[in-house]
């Protein structure tokens, strides 16, 4: 087994035991990146010289008997709107092309304190806006099962870099599934935690109020061993929890005897397409033989969740994204006055995307329509939030695919952006609710495409959906499926 295929769980253990180096590792994830990234396109900016640097210091380090951190030597990849010092961070958008950050983020921080190698930055839908990784204004990034086909997003490439193994893991953003529909289309381990538990400081803001963080791994037992590091309180970010952090490692036990999994299937109504029924149903088996107890529960404002989302994300963004103006940084058009420069800039910073959903949030906060959309969009949420927690009364984690259907071609929805949208029903209530949710591989559709599905929970109770899907992969090995290139 070559080093670029193994766990970032397997890859600490062996630095630790001296079996293998920090270079020697970082060597071979530079070498299988020079391998396929001219296919999968999924790299926007490559960090190897200085993770080479990194590397040699860390096998000093070691030398000495100098502990080199929890992920002391395992190479990761960063989505390219999660800010790095001196590094380039372009949000993959036109308006950003050469913006090199003055600052690191949070994660970014903790990641290097705790040993880490950055290998890259990756791409992304442009300012987080898109399912598909079709919205970047440099690459069509393609899934490594089928290259015909979308990677998901916006977190697509971050998918990628880890399922076709150029990096042991990677972080990406989650604000309405960015993190877990590309883990689903990617035969991942997609972890979006609780709102605030992971600092958003330096992460580049879509919408605010469901913006978030996440791991997207091979595994869960990887996505532990992230979250150990990157979670935690950060007195920057005001909307960051002040709590005591979990060990996530210690939720890793056997047996779920006493654990509730919510099921309903009411939602498979929701288009979902028939080999990720019969996947669904073949969870709650495995589930079942785990020793979960299987509990019929019904999400009944499931069919609002979508136009709320969009409503309130839209809104956010048109107030975030007014910074970018042409004139404090990023790309200038000329102009004969600031307004004409300002206009110029947008109109050739921004894609197709970014300024529909611009232009959405704009209309939804402007005067004689705030009450009619933003204002009722927000108390809809609350409404959402208090019936998907009168679900979780009734069981312990709720059960859904995490996307109607495995991926689909690229192109097959770019011109339809309203379906596009529609295939998010299942991902945005976490976001909506600030609860955790993960995706997990669960199947493979008669095409061997990839089938992810979901567990979300209540704040703050991460536990029980690490101990699930643990014990899920332990009887199933659906996570171990391995791409075409």
């Amino acid at each position: 087994m070559q080093l670029y295929e193994m766990s970032a769980y397997a890859l600490a253990g062996m630095i630790k035991n001296k079996s293998v180096s920090c270079l020697e590792v970082t060597q071979a994830f530079i070498k299988r990146i020079e391998e396929t990234n001219d296919t999968l396109n999924s790299f926007l900016t490559k960090t190897f010289d200085s993770a080479l640097k990194k590397a040699a210091l860390l096998d000093k380090k070691l030398a000495a008997g100098e502990d080199i951190g929890a992920l002391g030597g395992v190479v990761y990849a960063l989505k390219d709107n999660i800010c790095a010092k001196d590094v380039r961070t372009t949000c993959s958008s036109k308006i950003l092309e050469n913006y090199i950050s003055p600052y690191s983020s949070c994660v970014y921080e903790r990641l290097d304190k705790a040993g880490a190698v950055l290998i890259g930055k990756v791409d992304m839908d442009e300012f987080a806006m898109g399912a598909s990784n079709e919205n970047s204004a440099f690459n069509t990034v393609k899934n490594p099962y089928d290259l015909t086909r979308v990677p998901g997003g916006s977190s697509g490439a971050s998918a990628v870099s880890v399922a076709s193994m150029q990096a042991a893991f990677a972080l990406g953003s989650d604000t309405g599934g960015s993190v877990r529909t590309p883990a689903a289309f990617c035969a991942l381990t997609g972890f979006k935690p609780t709102y605030g538990t992971v600092s958003r400081y330096g992460l580049v803001a879509f919408a605010s109020s469901l913006d978030q963080i996440g791991t997207l791994t091979r595994d869960i037992s990887d996505a532990a061993l992230v979250m150990n590091v990157i979670a935690g309180h950060d007195k920057r970010d005001s909307t960051s929890l002040n709590y005591k952090p979990f060990d996530y490692t210690a939720f890793l036990q056997k047996d779920l005897k006493g654990i509730k999994i919510g099921v309903d299937r009411n939602c498979l109504s929701s288009g979902v397409d028939e080999d990720t029924i019969k996947a669904y149903e073949n969870t709650i088996d495995v589930f079942t033989s785990c020793g979960a107890e299987i509990v019929e529960v019904s999400f009944k404002m499931l069919e609002y969740v979508v136009p709320v989302y969009y409503l309130i994300a839209c809104s956010e963004a048109s107030s975030n994204l007014a910074r970018y103006d042409g004139i404090r940084y990023g790309v200038r058009a000329e102009g004969n006055s600031p307004e004409e420069i300002i206009v110029n800039s947008r109109s050739k910073g921004f894609g197709k995307e970014v300024k529909r959903r611009i232009m959405l949030g704009t209309y939804a906060l402007s005067s004689g329509y705030y009450d009619a959309y933003y204002n009722k969009a927000l108390k809809a949420r609350r409404l959402i939030k208090d019936d998907f927690y009168k679900v979780l009364d009734k069981c312990d984690a709720y059960l859904c695919p995490t996307t109607p259907s495995p991926a689909y071609k690229i192109g097959e929805k770019t011109e339809d952006f309203l379906s596009m949208y529609i295939a998010d029903i299942f991902t945005v209530t976490a976001n909506l609710a600030g609860v955790p949710a993960v995706s997990f591989n669960a199947g493979k559709n008669k095409d061997g495409l990839p089938i992810g599905m979901q567990l979300s929970s209540k704040a703050l109770n991460e536990e029980v959906l690490f101990k699930a899907v643990y014990n899920y992969q332990l009887a199933a090995d659906w996570h171990k499926m391995r791409p075409c290139i």
